[in-house]
């Protein structure tokens, strides 16, 4: 049995790595889609529970944007290679250039969590190519158009409403965004209504081409067309809700003139509702598909394990707070405890911190900030604690870091309390985390499967 806080570390370490690994996205392609041959000539796709016959399609074209944008089309690649009467091309926007990018793909390094030019050019790029299908599909008929979405596709595929707002406006609007402490379906609400591909407006422009969404969700299912701002996906919200939020964060006199104007006008229309769209999406993999194994692996370990994704949202603090008043509830009763709670927790920035490029903003992200806001919470226990959190995407904020592990040893001298608490007033955990040797280090990992928060508690 492990006792020690080291020991506790390392269980939890393994937790996260180990079961982010299990997660594959090209064992989910496999599951979801398959290349079947029939009798004959014929060649068949499913995707998820359709069928589509590839002998009568004679063009195919893929968009695939987001952090796991590469690992997924190198998983699907193979299922549409070697169709002899098919055309097959596409645009990748993504972080990494793929290996061995076929011929008729386009590539652009998407900017992320702010757009840039490649950001506009890739988003131009596949409003192009779903375009040409659309126009042969007209014609023929013979079209298949595959959209491969994951987390990061609001930031890394972007094109304005209103083409008169400029790369440094589009920039200045996606960082307020992010750092005005509303939830991921609140600040994707904003930019549904701010983008030409967001929304389902992308899919929209293959209206008569047979398309299907591909996704690997770091949304909470409920809320899916939140996904990379849904491109393809029906929209569940509104113009209505889009206002309420600015005027609820106070965002519209934070924005450049240019994108306020915007919001004003009459250029502010309603999204894609399901009646306008045919849109088909299978998902690949959530957070679900992961807390699933890390909640065996930690039964498997002799910990009595609580999934509560209650604090999806919550502001870092009541988070941290409620989780671990959950974990001391549970230790009341069981020896060796693990709470699991997966999704995002709100960070806000104070108005002191200026977001024009000369701030002074620390180094960190919002899973450091909730793991050194928990080590204050931590002294004067009955029992070896642990708190990990972490990025399904290997990325904190603007740290190297995917997020980090602490313990209640970590601010027993004295003198370390107010550094702590100061790393936390100017947005620095990052820098606390790793002189300390806790931050989690996994570089970019090809997937996103939204936040993970273990809390571990055993007997001294």
């Amino acid at each position: 049995m492990i006792t020690t806080a080291s020991g506790l570390r390392e269980v939890a370490c393994n937790l996260f790595l180990q079961s982010l690994a299990d997660c594959s996205i090209e064992q989910a392609v496999n599951r979801k889609v398959k290349r079947i041959a029939g009798a004959g000539d014929t060649t068949f796709l499913t995707i998820g529970d359709d069928v589509v016959d590839l002998s009568r399609i004679r063009r195919i074209g893929v968009v695939a944007a987001g952090k796991a944008a590469s690992p997924m089309l190198k998983a699907l690649l193979p299922s549409l290679r070697g169709l002899s009467q098919c055309d097959l091309s596409g645009v990748v926007i993504a972080s990494d250039r793929p290996t061995d990018l076929l011929p008729g793909f386009q590539f652009f390094a998407g900017g992320h969590p702010t757009p840039n030019q490649a950001s506009i050019d890739g988003a131009e790029a596949a409003v192009a190519l779903v375009r040409s299908l659309r126009k042969e599909a007209i014609a023929t008929g013979d079209s298949l158009c595959l959209f491969l979405i994951s987390g990061g596709a609001s930031a890394m595929m972007e094109l304005p409403l209103d083409s008169r707002i400029t790369l440094e406006d589009m920039v200045k609007f996606h960082r307020e965004l992010v750092h005005s402490g509303g939830s991921i379906a609140e600040i994707n609400c904003v930019r549904k209504h701010f983008s030409a591909v967001k929304g389902g407006r992308l899919v929209l422009e293959a209206e008569g081409v047979l398309s299907y969404s591909l996704l690997v969700s770091d949304v909470p299912l409920r809320h899916l067309d939140a996904l990379g701002s849904g491109p393809t996906l029906p929209d569940s919200s509104t113009v209505d809700q889009c206002k309420e939020i600015l005027e609820r964060y106070g965002l519209m006199g934070r924005f450049p003139a240019s994108v306020r104007q915007f919001f004003s006008s009459t250029q502010l229309h309603e999204t894609p509702k399901s009646a306008q769209l045919r849109s088909k999406a299978v998902t690949l993999l959530s957070s679900e598909d992961l807390v699933e194994i890390v909640e065996q692996r930690a039964r498997d370990l002799g910990f009595y394990v609580v999934v509560d994704n209650t604090c999806d949202d919550w502001s870092y603090s009541v988070a941290a707070e409620y989780l671990l008043e959950r974990l001391r509830g549970l230790r009341r009763d069981h020896g060796r405890v693990c709470v699991i709670s997966s999704g995002e927790v709100t960070v806000e920035l104070s108005a002191r911190i200026s977001l024009d490029g000369n701030d002074k903003l620390g180094v960190g992200g919002r899973n450091q900030h909730f793991a050194l806001y928990a080590a204050t919470l931590l002294r004067s226990l009955d029992a070896r604690t642990v708190v990990l959190s972490a990025g399904t995407d290997g990325i904190d904020g603007n740290s190297s870091a995917a997020g980090a592990v602490v313990d209640e040893t970590l601010l027993d001298d004295e003198k370390l309390l107010p550094q702590a608490q100061g790393s936390l007033q100017r947005f620095d955990s990052g820098t606390f985390l790793q002189e300390a040797g806790l931050s989690i280090v996994t570089g970019a990992t090809g997937n996103n499967l939204r936040d993970l928060r273990i809390l571990l508690a055993a007997k001294f």
